[in-house]
């Protein structure tokens, strides 16, 4: 008969979590974790069995985590766009050490092979298509606009997380939306047309 854990798997990925966000990643290890929970190693060693399954489990969970940080809720599809840009600059300057360990370090998942992987993403894809339909530009316009903004966004983001530039959420991401307004009107789209900041938010 298999032997009984006391500690479960959602338990101890919450605390290693809790050590990634505070702590880094480099802080974390069989040990630490578990004097971190309170528990011996056993606990770790029968769900995970190494650290390796351990940060393969993490890296699942702590992306489903910041996923959730960054979903968004409106309607229009600049809006929800700038909703997740938003999102995203605020796990940056709140949880910088989540950040990096997702997004700089590679644990996100497998590295796209080129710019274009950005567009064909199946979420990115069904809001390239709104936002052609919206501003009634083509999808290449519209895949092009997001994958500009997208880049300029990370760019802010990072300069943030890896304390390059310390300044507020609201000024990047005012910098953000007079960039992303900058690269709609690149792609064909009157000035008079794109949605103002107050509008997004609604």
């Amino acid at each position: 008969m298999a032997r009984k854990t006391q500690i479960s798997k959602e338990v101890i990925l919450e605390a290693a979590l809790k050590m990634l966000i505070r702590d880094g990643y480099s802080a974390i290890n069989i040990k630490t974790l578990s004097k971190e929970i309170g528990c011996s190693t056993q606990p770790l060693v029968w769900h995970f069995e190494n650290m390796e399954g351990l940060r393969k489990a993490l890296s699942e969970y702590a992306l489903n985590y910041a996923n959730r940080k960054m979903c968004p809720s409106a309607e229009n599809a600049v809006a929800a766009f700038e909703q997740v840009g938003r999102s995203f600059i605020h796990i940056a300057v709140s949880t910088p050490n989540l950040f990096r360990f997702l997004y700089l370090e590679g644990y996100s998942g497998s590295p796209a092979d080129n710019f274009d992987a950005l567009i064909l993403d199946e979420d990115n894809a069904a809001l390239i298509k709104r936002i052609s339909k919206e501003f009634s530009i083509s999808e290449e316009n519209a895949g092009r606009y997001l994958q500009n903004t997208i880049i300029y966004t990370h760019g802010i983001a990072t300069l943030a997380a890896t304390g390059v530039i310390n300044v507020s959420e609201k000024e990047m991401m005012q910098l953000v939306n007079c960039a992303a307004d900058a690269f709609l009107v690149q792609e064909g789209v009157p000035l008079e047309k794109i949605p103002c900041e107050e509008e997004t938010q609604k």
